[in-house]
């Protein structure tokens, strides 16, 4: 797999921007940990999981194996979840992302130098994240997607004038695979998200 080379951004976390993040699922994915497994040292896992009744243990479980696989690992929607187990940092939905940061997760992400992506849909959200401190955003959605069918996609024109006017890196979501990645122009994103199209289908 080749990836484009990032546009370069302003950014003192973009040493530890992932050019690879694995979303997990709970309908897709119930157990992450084999295919996180599988992830090349450097990429990144997003847990979701939001409504698994043993999040909290699955948490403590993949920190773990990101530890082991010098993985970093972002929690979605929960940074005290992800100040607890030793996360690198959090994901915030959009929606989430509209209210802006607590004080309490302010001062975390300062003390302990924690990364934030956020997700973003359109142009308003992407300079949005920008304000926030976000230090990357995952865009979508770039393709059709089995998570939204149905839903219109951006592709490839439309998303990469997107992701050139982002003053952050950008990761690409939705639909995404090795083979839909080649299809976007170069240089348009640092990277790309999914959450069984890392890899070919069996």
């Amino acid at each position: 797999m080749t990836l484009a080379e990032p546009r370069p951004h302003h950014n003192s976390a973009a040493h530890r921007i992932p050019r690879l993040v694995l979303l997990t699922d709970e309908q897709r994915l119930p157990d992450p940990l084999p295919a996180i497994a599988r992830l090349p040292a450097g990429s990144a896992v997003i847990l979701r999981h939001h409504d698994w009744p043993e999040r909290r243990q699955l948490a403590h479980s993949v920190v773990r194996l990101c530890r082991q696989k010098r993985l970093i690992l972002l929690v979605a929607n929960d940074w005290r979840l992800a100040a607890e187990i030793g996360a690198d940092g959090v994901h915030l939905a959009e929606g989430l992302a509209r209210h802006g940061l607590t004080a309490s997760c302010r001062l975390w992400r300062r003390r302990h130098g924690a990364l934030l992506s956020v997700a973003a849909h359109s142009a308003l959200a992407l300079g949005r994240a920008a304000r926030l401190g976000a230090d990357f955003c995952l865009l979508s959605q770039a393709f059709p997607s089995r998570s939204h069918p149905g839903k219109p996609a951006l592709g490839p024109v439309r998303f990469a004038i997107l992701a050139q006017s982002s003053r952050l890196p950008v990761i690409a979501l939705g639909g995404v695979n090795r083979q839909s990645w080649g299809r976007l122009p170069k240089f348009c994103a640092h990277g790309w998200a999914a959450i069984d199209g890392l890899w070919p289908s069996k």
